[in-house]
């Protein structure tokens, strides 16, 4: 069900994707709205499923976590109970931060964050190679973080 989304709404939601610690006060003198109006469209943004949920953006080098890695990975056969088992494992592994399904030359797309290059080999070794019916594993080693 697609919900319809007015400019206000649209301000909220990118205010909040911005700072999700911010009050109904704040969002209100920001869209030029009483407090009122602002709780109760942010209420029906939260009850409607838009906003599922309020995260803390944290610095990944101080808690240990400072290599990023996107990790694309094809499968050896594509069958329901192989591509289901993959995932399974696949999201239960502390190190994964995303795990995308996704169409072209590869079959998922992993975030994975771990301490440097050495925990990387180890979770690379131990972990996910693992898992059966992975055929190759192509990583790129995040630089920067634009936005």
């Amino acid at each position: 069900m697609d919900i319809q989304l007015d400019d206000l709404d649209r301000k909220i939601l990118r205010l909040l994707s911005k700072n999700a610690k911010l009050g109904n006060k704040e969002i209100a003198a920001e869209i030029g709205l009483s407090i009122t109006p602002t709780f109760e469209r942010i209420k029906r943004l939260e009850r409607n499923g838009v906003i599922q949920a309020y995260e803390a953006k944290l610095d990944k080098k101080k808690i240990g976590k400072g290599l990023h890695v996107l990790c694309q990975v094809s499968l050896k056969a594509h069958n329901l109970d192989l591509l289901v088992g993959f995932e399974d494992e696949v999201v239960h592994l502390s190190e994964v931060s995303a795990c995308y399904h996704i169409a072209g030359n590869y079959d998922y797309l992993l975030s994975i964050e771990v301490k440097d290059m050495d925990e990387y080999q180890l979770f690379l070794k131990e972990k996910l190679a693992s898992i059966p019916n992975i055929a190759n594993v192509q990583s790129s080693f995040v630089m920067s973080t634009l936005k």
